[in-house]
């Protein structure tokens, strides 16, 4: 298919990542923009590490940015922004050498010493992750340190904007404020040229024509200060706004819970004679019970939980569907999302262009997912290694040949990378809650027909799929989800289980036909 055929196909996809797209291309009304190309940004607040919000984040931008540059021939960049010039409020829990970083409370990040000994300063420390964890991911970004912008006075022309147009910012912020905090505001803070810390203090003077405002530094003197060159940095709304309109920023979206924020900071923008960026506000993570996740009450899943049980790509695909909706981000997701994301990756090949652009693997792949073919579902793994109650790699694969003949982990890597995974899962969550139940008088009866039912059939998984379901009809299962259920608890020792013919074709009949036998002297 030609570039041009899939422009086309892509201008009618109503995938989220071609919405956006086009409202940025809407914006532009057919201009190039003057600066020659579409800037994406996402921040990041480097007083902690990355996380798996960073990871949602910069994977929906850049699905946001491929989906872009097949509608278009506009370059885009992204930049991946790190608010480093922000004072430290406090001691964050998890470094070593907490003593060395008190003293510094209050400083920039990058002007404050590096508690892991690695890096010139915590920030560049933290910065480093954050590149380090981006490019594990295969992200294609520039890195941008605030810290140093202000410094090089990138920023230079706009906060002398924000100094002539004071006033009108301020009466933007303030009806947002309590009275306390309303009485001393300005969107200055000035860096104290006596202890280095970032002042949030009343601003006394302002002197636009010089580019200077003048505050009470803490040994009680005034003290007249530049606001460009890095003497003075903004509060966070205010700089915001003011980083749209100094990089010219076309798209960023961030969460639910910054509306507000976006709104102001998007006034603040256009006060300093520039546009906001387009963008959207997704969704919040809740935990298992339904409470949005917290950091610092720790119930939340971290990137490095998912990726021990599961592959990237399975997160990338929790990250792009439905991004506006609050989901739930535990551990009892994984499964169904490493499923969903290869049943989406098996019907690729066989999709049309229309149906391939609203497949979620083009967007995770960047419009090339690799070619595979799985024979079996992560789940279904899951339960061998249940039944099995293995946790050796090579038990599972001798079934696994057995009933895939061309199925080896040379040729099926993915494969191999799930049975991997499945077997730390079960290790982990199945294994330690794992309880079976004896079967009631009325169950061996059903049972007892099933393992008689299973000596002749045939091995065929929609064969034995339709036999489990004729034993459980003959025996008054009206609703056979009951039937199942039995089925998962007196057989597997768990409530949820695989479909039961694919299990079976799998696990073997004859292996099959033992596992009732067991059950049925079960007491």
């Amino acid at each position: 298919m030609t570039r041009d055929h899939l422009r086309h196909v892509a201008e009618t996809s109503q995938s989220w990542p071609f919405e956006e797209a086009k409202k940025i291309l809407e914006k532009l009304k057919g201009e190039v923009p003057s600066k020659g190309y579409i800037l994406f940004e996402t921040g990041y607040g480097p007083s902690g590490l990355p996380h798996i919000g960073t990871f949602g984040e910069v994977a929906r931008t850049t699905m946001v940015r491929h989906a872009f540059s097949l509608l278009s021939d506009i370059p885009t960049r992204l930049y991946a922004v790190s608010d480093d010039m922000d004072g430290l409020r406090k001691v964050p829990d998890n470094i070593p050498n907490k003593d060395i970083i008190a003293p510094h409370l209050g400083k920039p990040l990058t002007q404050i010493p590096d508690p892991f000994g690695t890096h010139q300063s915590f920030g560049h420390h933290n910065n480093a992750r954050l590149k380090a964890f981006l490019d594990s991911f295969g992200f294609d970004y520039e890195f941008i340190s605030s810290s140093e912008q202000y410094k090089a006075g990138t920023f230079d022309v706009m906060l002398q904007k924000v100094l002539e147009h004071y006033e009108e910012i301020i009466n933007i912020i303030l009806p947002t404020l309590g009275p306390e905090r309303r009485a001393t505001y300005s969107p200055f803070l000035p860096v104290s040229p006596l202890s280095g810390r970032v002042l949030q203090v009343p601003i006394l003077e302002r002197h636009p024509e010089r580019g200077t405002i003048v505050f009470e530094d803490e040994d009680g003197k005034k003290v007249e200060s530049p606001v460009t060159g890095g003497h003075c940095k903004l509060q966070w709304k205010a700089d915001w706004g003011m980083r749209w309109a100094a990089f010219d920023v076309n798209y960023e979206m961030s969460g639910k819970d910054l509306i507000d924020s976006v709104k102001l900071s998007s006034r603040i923008c256009r006060v300093l004679g520039k546009e906001p960026p387009e963008g959207f506000n997704y969704e919040l993570f809740l935990d298992q019970q339904g409470t949005k996740i917290s950091k610092s009450k720790g119930n939340g899943l971290s990137i490095e939980d998912w990726l021990k049980y599961a592959p990237q790509e399975s997160l990338a695909y929790y990250m792009y569907q439905s991004p506006r909706k609050a989901k739930r981000l535990y551990f009892d997701v994984i499964p169904r999302q490493v499923d969903d994301y290869v049943n989406f990756l098996n019907a690729y090949e066989t999709q049309t262009p229309e149906q391939r652009l609203n497949n979620p693997v083009w967007h995770i792949h960047q419009g090339h997912p690799p070619q595979v073919e799985l024979p079996l579902t992560f789940g279904i793994l899951l339960n061998l290694a249940s039944v099995c109650n293995t946790e050796d790699k090579a038990v599972l694969w001798g079934f696994i040949s057995r009933y895939a003949s061309e199925a080896t982990p040379p040729k099926m890597p993915l494969l191999d990378r799930l049975v991997e995974y499945a077997l730390i899962y079960y290790r982990d969550f199945v294994k330690p809650n794992k309880h079976y139940r004896a079967p009631t008088d009325i169950e061996k009866e059903a049972l007892e027909d099933l393992h008689k039912s299973l000596k002749d059939v045939s091995p065929d998984a929609e064969a034995l799929q339709a036999l489990v379901f004729e034993v459980g009809k003959r025996h008054n299962y009206t609703n056979l989800r009951e039937w199942f259920l039995c089925l998962y608890q007196i057989l597997l020792g768990q409530d949820e289980g695989p479909r039961m013919g694919s299990f079976i074709a799998l696990y073997g009949v004859e292996e099959m036909r033992r596992l009732i036998e067991e059950a049925i002297l079960r007491k």
